[in-house]
Parts: C-alpha cells; sequence; structure tokens
C-alpha cells in the first residue's frame, strides 16, 4: 500500500474517529483514505471548506476526548497555526499529519509555527512501514500528554507502495479523560465551552503563571522522554551522514554502501525533530572528524545539528532545495548516487 493508505489505516487502528482537512497535493490521497475509510467504522471525516475550518472541527472534536486528527501541506499547515497554538494552550489532544513539498517546512514543524512559547512533538518517518508504527503512537503520545504530535512526511512518501502489515499497537496505559467536554453543566462538573486559557477542569487554566510553569514542565518531561533516533556505523567513523525523513533512506543506503567499501561513514536519523535527540547525537559524533547535515531545504535542521555537538565536531551542509517542475519537492537530490557524492565530498574535506 501507499504510505498515504498506511497512514489511514494505521490511524483507525489506533481509534480515530474524526477528521477534517481539506485536500491540498501531496496530503490529498490522506485525506481521501479517512474519507474512504472512516465511516466504515462509525466514524466522521469532513472535507471543510478550507484548512482554517478544518483545524477548528478538529479542536472540538478533541474536546469531547475523541481520538481526532487533521492535517495538510506546509502551506495549509501554515493557515492552521494560530488555532494550533490555542489547541496547545489548551492542552488538547490532537494528531496533525504535514505530507510536505519537500523538506522546507522543517522549521514550521519544529519551532511552533504560530503564536506563543510552545512546541509540538514531530515524528519523521523514513518508509510507509514507519509511518504506520508513528501513526499510532502519535495518537498514544497526544493523549499521553494532552498535547498536539505532528507527523512529518512528504511527497515520496505519500506515494510510494511498500509491504506494511497494519498490526495493533498498545503503547501502555493512559490517563482517564476525565478534562473531557460531555455537554453538560452539572454532575460532571464538565462544562459545555472549552475555556481559552486551558480546559474548566483538569488543567491548570486558572491562574495564568501556574499554568505557564505548568506547561514549562511538560514541555521539558517530554523533552527528556520522547526524543528517539536511528544510528548505524558511527562507532569508529570518521563522518557522520545526519538526514531525516525519506531522504534518510537514500542516505543510509549510501552509508551502507560506502562502508561495503570499507569506508570509515556512520548514519544518524532523527526520529523524532521535537524532542530532537541532542544528547545521542553527541554521542554519535563523539570522536570524528565531522558531521554532514543532509537535507532538503536550504539549511534548517542544521541548527539543531549545531545545537546539539555545541562545537565538539564541524559540521558540513551537503544539502540543499530540490524540487521537480511541479514544486513537489523531489528533484535530483533523491538520488543515491549524487548524495554518494557529496558524502565522499565531505569526507575528502575533513580528512588532512
Amino acid at each position: 500500500m501507499e504510505g498515504s493508505e498506511a497512514i489511514t489505516e494505521a490511524a483507525l487502528s489506533a481509534g480515530c474517529r474524526f477528521f477534517a482537512g481539506y485536500p491540498m497535493t501531496p496530503f490529498t490521497e490522506v485525506h481521501e483514505g479517512f474519507a474512504r475509510r472512516l465511516p466504515d467504522v462509525g466514524g466522521v471525516c469532513i472535507n471543510a471548506e478550507s484548512e482554517l475550518e478544518a483545524v477548528g472541527m478538529a479542536w472540538g472534536a478533541a474536546a469531547t476526548g475523541a481520538r481526532a486528527a487533521t492535517g495538510s501541506t506546509g502551506q495549509g499547515l501554515s493557515l492552521m497555526q494560530e488555532s494550533l497554538s490555542e489547541i496547545t494552550r489548551a492542552e488538547l489532544p490532537l494528531v496533525v499529519f504535514n505530507m510536505a513539498r519537500g523538506q522546507g517546512d522543517y522549521f514550521q514543524a519544529t519551532r511552533g509555527g504560530g503564536h506563543g512559547d510552545y512546541r509540538h512533538v514531530v515524528l519523521a518517518p523514513i518508509d510507509a512501514a514507519e509511518a504506520a508504527h508513528l501513526t499510532q503512537l502519535a495518537f498514544h503520545l497526544a493523549d499521553l500528554w494532552r498535547h498536539p504530535v505532528l507527523i512529518y512526511g512528504d511527497y515520496l512518501l505519500a506515494h510510494t507502495s511498500e509491504a506494511v502489515e497494519i498490526v495493533h499497537r498498545d503503547f501502555g496505559p493512559l490517563p482517564e479523560k476525565d478534562w473531557a467536554v460531555d455537554g453538560s453543566l452539572g454532575g460532571t462538573g464538565r462544562s459545555r465551552n472549552v475555556n481559552p486559557i486551558g480546559m474548566t477542569k483538569g488543567s491548570k487554566g486558572i491562574d495564568p503563571a501556574a499554568f505557564w510553569d505548568h506547561l514549562q514542565q511538560k514541555t521539558d518531561r517530554i523533552e527528556a522522554a520522547e526524543a528517539r533516533f536511528e544510528t548505524e556505523s558511527c562507532e569508529d567513523a570518521e563522518l557522520v551522514v545526519v538526514a531525516f525523513g525519506t531522504l534518510a533512506r537514500f542516505a543510509r543506503y549510501v552509508v551502507r554502501e560506502l562502508r561495503a567499501e570499507d569506508l570509515p561513514v556512520g548514519y544518524f536519523r532523527p526520529v523524532s525533530l521535537w524532542p530532537y535527540p541532542k544528547g545521542a547525537l553527541l554521542e554519535a559524533a563523539r570522536g570524528c572528524g565531522g558531521v554532514a547535515c543532509l537535507e532538503q531545504n536550504a539549511g534548517q535542521m542544521i541548527d539543531d545539528v549545531r545545537l546539539s555537538l555545541l562545537g565538539e565536531a564541524p559540521v558540513l551542509p551537503i544539502g540543499g532545495i530540490s524540487t521537480d517542475a511541479a514544486g513537489f519537492g523531489v528533484g535530483p537530490l533523491l538520488d543515491a548516487a549524487v548524495i554518494r557524492e557529496r558524502v565522499l565530498g565531505a569526507l575528502r574535506e575533513i580528512r588532512p
């Protein structure tokens, strides 16, 4: 199945029963999957008038305690940012899909693209199978932390067909949703309305100072607990190649090829873009001659790489903007031969 189908099937397996979105390539197939499949399981899919309405509908569904999702591509996510800021402040669990055009939305995803001081949990799958796994994990983390979780995919992930087995995963116990709005005024003590400073029950939304302190503490706990990564052959590497998402699949192939030729190259992939696995990258790069940052943009993740290394090793950018005539973020960089030459060039540069 295509990555877009793997995402929708995994979301349904995880208990997602509400989706609202607005079609935009390369996100459209994810939206179509929800529209086709949610009615089969008693769920609701809405094709909204725009991304503004879509995220508002998902906001309302999340406030009732339902497992809800929305999504778009980068331009559509830009329109959702005001609501995503408020959803984060209201401490509502929501899963958001960004099928990006290339990797130019890294800052938007990892720095909290809207107003206020916040971060989303961001997971970047390398292939369709991992997209299914991380989608299920995203719903769990959203409920666990009462916090939006973003799946950062792209055109290639959405449209690549692979063998994927959708297996329901149990990630452990979750707290009761005693904060969920149920429409009552008495009895349960749950209001009909969502407080713009936070939920009326179960959050720290009454005292602003205490509330912001609570959010900061939660952010710190997420950062300590949820960093994820993949690494290969870094123990004796002179050069460590860092890449994320589907581009990392090409990087991993090239590193394995160069290792087979006895060249001392390692591979590191952040699976979570926030929290970024800073400590793991620092350890992987310790003692190496340099780190090559491969990303499909003008240089965004490289900031996190440098912050992780703190001068432990020089950082060499070997990526760049890469797109096709349609603007979908494919282009010449998605070529193992091109990446190989850039990695070899970086290896030559760090050697005396």
